[in-house]
């Protein structure tokens, strides 16, 4: 084959030499998120245009005003914005350093076992992120909106401030992205032994009440947002129920595969 994964490494370092490879795995990660942080300040402004224009459709064309009551407020919403960005930026580079760092300790079962989950952690967040800003965020900011107009003789209008706005999309980016998270957490329980599907079956009433307390939690208090998140979060649930079926009937049929081989070379 020209991709093998080889068994776990035969040489047993001492302490120090974990412990120095270790630290250069850090410094290359930080150096990677430093680069990545400095090339997302420069571009702050287009990063945060980018996350702004949900807000933007919202509002009426031409009505929509973001405002800061404090001097310091846009120069720091800049550095989060540059620093939220850095981190995903360089996610690719940390993760590297990570599994380059933990692989010589796996068998190679173990690695082909969790390399598909360092592949669907990246893709599951980003699928998260994307229907908070595409979906839930226009969705949600159109029915804030709506609260606008005469209350008591009074004009009440939206100025929200730039430090609130980028709060808010930040939640909502990384309770969506987060929360897709799990079934990565449901499949690694279940290929570590811990919970089988017949459990997480026999459990599900309890999910159902826990993906709602989640999404309760994790989104701004409005109806809409809450079930925006916990509609794919049960969609994701039962769909990894049905994987769980399958990679159980595989180890079983690999176990039971293993058991012949033994008894006929008896």
């Amino acid at each position: 084959m020209a991709f093998r994964i080889q068994d776990i490494d035969d040489s047993q370092a001492p302490l120090l030499d974990h412990l120095i490879e270790l630290r250069a795995r850090l410094v290359r990660a930080l150096l990677a998120f430093g680069v990545a942080f400095a090339v997302c300040f420069y571009f702050a402004d287009r990063i945060f245009a980018f996350l702004v224009r949900p807000l933007t459709e919202a509002f009426p064309p031409g009505q929509g005003v973001l405002i800061y009551t404090k001097l310091y407020e846009a120069f720091f919403v800049e550095v989060k914005i540059a620093i939220f960005a850095a981190f995903f930026l360089s996610f690719p580079v940390i993760a590297n350093q990570i599994w380059a760092f933990v692989a010589p300790g796996l068998y190679a079962k173990e690695k082909r076992a969790f390399l598909p989950f360092l592949i669907a952690t990246p893709v599951l967040f980003t699928m998260g992120a994307a229907l908070a800003y595409y979906v839930v965020m226009p969705t949600a900011f159109r029915f804030f909106l709506t609260f606008e107009g005469q209350k008591g003789g009074l004009r009440l209008e939206a100025l929200p401030g730039t430090g609130d706005y980028l709060a808010l999309v930040m939640q909502f980016i990384l309770a969506f992205g987060i929360s897709f998270l799990l079934p990565v957490l449901l499949m690694l329980l279940n290929r570590a032994g811990i919970i089988t599907r017949a459990q997480t079956v026999a459990a599900r009433r309890y999910a159902i009440v826990g993906i709602f307390i989640v999404a309760a939690v994790a989104t701004p208090p409005d109806v809409i947002s809450q079930l925006l998140l916990a509609i794919p979060l049960l969609m994701l649930f039962e769909g990894t129920l049905i994987l769980m079926w399958f990679t159980e009937r595989r180890a079983e049929r690999e176990k039971a595969a293993e058991g012949a081989s033994a008894q006929a070379a008896e």
